[in-house]
């Protein structure tokens, strides 16, 4: 079984966009698609019901805005709960089309080959950036060396969103730690991967370009703000891990 796990927003203008370039890939027919709403405040909901309404979809919503990480841990708990086989993947991407689909075909069989972690980087040979401001690239490769010296960290990427877990992964992950992500906000992305390295996680990369000129709208990651949240993990929580 393939989930589909997308943390949503004021999503409302993507959706459809988004529906369309899923649904061109025919290896998609039977995923399971699941939405967390971190309580929109447009119409993202009813857009999701009504353009994903042939597809088996399941909406998780709150009401309470807390972030994307409280909305990946959400959606990690309902799989879990759900999903009957350790060779089932999960597809974790954004909602706003910055994420190339025309790679998760290859990411896909990628994973079945024996890895447990898939992570689409920007960062790899043949990635990139595409119609991205000078200061987003330059604070995100400034804070990936960073974290990557100080956490002697491989992989090039620790942000994406645009990644496939193993079922198995994310269940040793919670056994482990009892709680797949603590972190709320986009530093959720860097925990859970630390939290899969400690588990002797098999993990590879896949060259992205990661297109911010298909998204409709600003993007929700607030640069000060993530900042803070990474000054924050380093001094009082990373390390414990």
């Amino acid at each position: 079984m393939i989930y589909i796990l997308i943390p949503v927003y004021n999503e409302e203008p993507n959706i459809d966009k988004l529906f369309k370039n899923l649904s061109n890939e025919a290896f998609l027919e039977d995923a399971q698609y699941i939405f967390v709403d971190d309580c929109s405040t447009d119409k993202t909901v009813e857009k999701i019901k009504e353009s994903f309404k042939e597809k088996k979809i399941k909406v998780i919503t709150k009401n309470k805005n807390i972030g994307p990480g409280h909305s990946f841990n959400l959606g990690f708990d309902w799989i879990l709960d759900n999903s009957k086989d350790d060779n089932d993947i999960v597809i974790t991407m954004e909602a706003d089309n910055t994420s190339s689909i025309n790679i998760l075909e290859r990411m896909i069989n990628i994973s079945m080959l024996g890895y447990d972690l898939v992570l689409a980087s920007p960062y790899s040979q043949g990635g990139g950036f595409k119609d991205t401001t000078l200061i987003r690239k330059s604070l995100s490769f400034i804070a990936n060396v960073i974290l990557r010296t100080l956490f002697s960290v491989k992989v090039q990427t620790l942000s994406s969103f645009y990644r496939i877990y193993k079922i198995k992964l994310l269940r040793n992950i919670k056994k482990k730690y009892k709680t797949i992500i603590f972190q709320t906000g986009f530093i959720s992305m860097l925990e859970v991967l630390l939290k899969a390295i400690k588990c002797n996680a098999d993990i590879i990369e896949v060259p992205m370009i990661l297109d911010s000129g298909n998204r409709i709208g600003k993007s929700r990651m607030k640069i000060l703000k993530t900042s803070f949240e990474y000054i924050r993990f380093l001094l009082f929580y990373g390390r414990k891990i």
